[in-house]
């Protein structure tokens, strides 16, 4: 079965870094094939699409994040990473990763709908 385990989360100062990674398994097809997103969701906050990347290695993010946040892919290693730079409290969610669904999905989608397949999730905490 499809499976997503995120690791790397954690409590830093505002302007500190993390590197959120996602091991992925259980795929039918190469994990290179599919469309791969990183989630967050805020206490009390719906869940937004913050940066995903498409097989082709397109990306797409957030308006808050773009300069800050770098999604990237390891194919060889099946892994996905969210490298976050000059981390603000705002950023602080509980971030998932995500696979999308089966089938042909074009250019890097960040929308809810596209994606079927989830992580736990990893608790990301900034303090001013």
């Amino acid at each position: 079965q499809v499976h997503l385990a995120e690791s790397g989360g954690g409590s830093v100062q505002a302007g500190g870094s993390l590197r959120l990674s996602c091991a992925a398994s259980g795929f039918a097809y190469a994990y290179s094939d599919y469309l791969m997103g990183w989630f967050r969701q805020a206490s009390g906050k719906e869940r937004e699409g913050v940066a995903a990347i498409a097989s082709d290695a397109t990306t797409s993010y957030i308006d808050s994040v773009k300069g800050r946040f770098t999604i990237s892919r390891d194919n060889a290693k099946n892994t996905l990473y969210l490298q976050m730079n000059s981390l603000k409290p705002e950023d602080t969610a509980i971030y998932y990763c995500a696979r999308a669904r089966g089938g042909l999905i074009r250019g890097p989608s960040r929308r809810l709908p596209d994606y079927k397949f989830w992580g736990q999730g990893t608790q990301v905490t900034v303090s001013s």
